[in-house]
């Protein structure tokens, strides 16, 4: 099976009202773990796929386009079966993974499915052995065949990291007893952590939401749990990084990528340069951006230094008001129907279906990602509503993913998925029509700035941050291909970008070096961290375009690359609006949009 990681979203540093928060239903994958139809797809799909290598292993050479066309869907109707399978499991995992029948479960799915898709392996590694002017005669021949040109066009980009059939089939059956097997071990060691917070017990999630308390006393004491509860963790958390990092070395070696990012970023169709052409500028715009930002939140607070527990601190008179959830759904209804009536027709379902699982419980996976599942399905979102103003911006940035993968399942299961760069457009672009909604709204300058207050530290937590965290990785894994590293020399990583991200306002205590313990895309989708900031540079420089009304018939345009899918590049995608991400100063347009806000708050400061 294809590996199509959904957008994750990071817990946030950030309780909820008294309304009963939805939980979802996923009986329109399966009625549970003892559905019949859940067996009978496993089986049926395992003879499938079984006839399918027979039928065709070491014969595409021979086939003709609507030949090669067949074959393709075929594939993609069998890939699309484990798809629903695993996407069930890993939904029900997601829910409470601290129970051990949903752990069983869900490992015991990955081994079902990794055995039938092992006859499938050749396929792909096949099809990239066609000469490319044989395959492009088969294209011009070929109308069904030419619809799988985007599919085809980006499987062969991996042609020169393939490596033996033999061995991709022994590497892909061992998956999950590797990589597989370790992300699991990371989930179920969180879910099952408790935090330590003035005596009292509470969950990881629950405890970072305290980081962001209006009492510093509470800010303290939740810092210090989190920190002793992963300090005591720690050789594990060392351990499962260091393992993974050092597979993922051994693999990029085997493969001849030439750095431990290359891999992410070709995956992402995006080229080595553009990253690093948004890496420099978003790092060397740090003094402009976090550096004179918390200098200013230091002299709010009265704070000659800032703590790491003060960085999501409330400013004073921000009493960060709990708003409940049928709030929270109206604000992202409404500014989603503002902008587009189609958008919001697509995002009604997620609302008028149990598609959102929002509730608080224990076992439950912290922050929020939507999860695609399958094109003959629909999208499911995961929050932690807690009812604060940052909660309702996560609601906007996951059903934005909803959306989108909504309009492009009309692409099929090969072709429905983005790239992780543009995978977070449509999530940041719903996150900017809410917050623009209520900004606009607002007309008591002390709440305006406060809504801007808010909406920058988001900003930075997705630009700043997340580039910050992706400098962490790159050192982490360049210094690792020497030898193991110390938990210590990991913190030491941590706390050098941590320093060089957000500035002199802060002074870190050293229990802060444990923090990168706790993010789980370093573990499940390595180098995954960059897009955030992507997206978010990305959507600036859109949203200015669609401010402006520079760009005719923007609405039509924006559903198209929506729905596009993962048929186009950024270059294609971002052409109708005049954009190219490419262009270096591309990128400093998007930083400009979060100066232009920083500007504001210190001329009303």
């Amino acid at each position: 099976m294809q590996d199509r990681p959904f957008p994750l979203r990071a817990p946030l540093d950030a309780s909820a009202g008294e309304a009963a928060l939805p939980a979802w239903d996923l009986s329109d994958l399966y009625k549970g773990e003892d559905d019949p139809a859940l067996e009978a797809d496993l089986a049926r799909a395992e003879a499938e796929a079984s006839a399918f290598q027979d039928r065709f292993a070491t014969k595409l050479g021979g086939l003709s386009g609507d030949g090669l066309a067949q074959a393709i869907a075929e594939y993609e109707r069998i890939e699309e079966i484990l798809g629903r399978v695993m996407s069930f499991a890993q939904l029900v995992f997601s829910g409470d993974a601290q129970n051990a029948g949903n752990g069983r479960f869900y490992q015991t799915m990955q081994e079902r499915v990794t055995t039938i898709s092992s006859y499938l392996v050749f396929f792909t590694l096949e099809l990239n052995r066609l000469e490319e002017s044989a395959l492009e005669e088969r294209l011009r021949e070929s109308a069904a065949l030419s619809r799988f040109r985007p599919w085809l066009r980006d499987l062969r980009v991996w042609l020169p990291h393939q490596l033996p059939d033999e061995m991709e089939k022994l590497l892909h059956e061992k998956e999950v007893t590797g990589r597989a097997a370790w992300n699991r071990l990371f989930d179920e060691t969180m879910a099952n952590m408790q935090v330590t917070v003035s005596g009292e017990e509470m969950s990881v999630s629950a405890a970072l939401n305290k980081l962001s308390d209006t009492g510093r006393a509470v800010r303290e004491a939740a810092a210090k749990g989190v920190s002793e509860a992963f300090q005591s963790r720690i050789r594990l958390f060392s351990l499962i990084t260091n393992t993974l990092v050092k597979d993922k070395e051994v693999m990029d070696r085997w493969r001849k990528h030439p750095r431990p990012g290359s891999s992410r970023n070709r995956a992402n169709m995006v080229e080595d340069e553009v990253v690093d052409a948004l890496v420099t500028a978003v790092r060397g715009a740090y003094p402009r951006l976090s550096h004179r930002y918390y200098a200013m939140k230091a002299k709010w607070l009265g704070l000659e230094k800032l703590q790491h527990w003060d960085r999501n601190a409330p400013i004073p008179r921000d009493t960060d008001a709990t708003i409940p959830w049928p709030e929270a759904v109206s604000r992202v209804r409404a500014a989603y129907g503002a902008f587009s009536p189609e958008l919001e027709r697509v995002a009604a379902p997620f609302f008028d279906k149990p598609w959102i699982d929002a509730a608080l419980r224990p076992g439950k996976a912290g922050g929020a990602f939507a999860h695609p599942t399958v094109p003959s399905a629909h999208p499911y979102l995961l929050l932690n509503y807690h009812g604060k103003a940052r909660d309702v911006m996560t609601l906007a940035h996951e059903l934005g993913h909803g959306v989108h993968q909504r309009l492009a399942a009309e692409q099929g299961y090969l072709m429905s998925g983005t790239p992780l760069t543009l995978a977070e457009t449509a999530s940041v672009f719903g996150e900017m029509l809410t917050f623009r909604a209520m900004l606009d709204a607002e007309t008591d300058p002390a709440k305006r700035r406060l809504l801007l207050i808010g909406k920058v530290e988001d900003m930075l937590n997705t630009v700043v941050r997340q580039i910050a965290f992706y400098r962490f990785e790159t050192l982490l894994h360049d210094e690792r291909r020497k030898g193991e590293l110390s938990a210590e020399r990991i913190g030491e990583l941590w706390m050098k970008v941590q320093t060089e991200s957000l500035g002199p306002a802060f002074e870190f205590t050293p229990d802060y070096a444990v923090y990168w313990a706790y993010v789980p895309h370093f573990v499940h989708s390595p180098f995954y961290v960059y897009a955030y900031a992507f997206g978010d540079c990305l959507v600036n420089a859109l949203y200015g375009v669609f401010r402006d009304g520079t760009v005719p018939d923007f609405e039509r345009k924006y559903l198209d690359m929506l729905r596009a899918g993962g048929t186009l590049r950024h270059k294609e995608l971002l052409a109708p609006f005049g954009l190219d991400a490419s262009r270096p100063e591309f990128w400093n347009k998007g930083l400009d949009v979060i100066a232009g806000f920083i500007d504001e708050l210190e001329q009303t400061a």
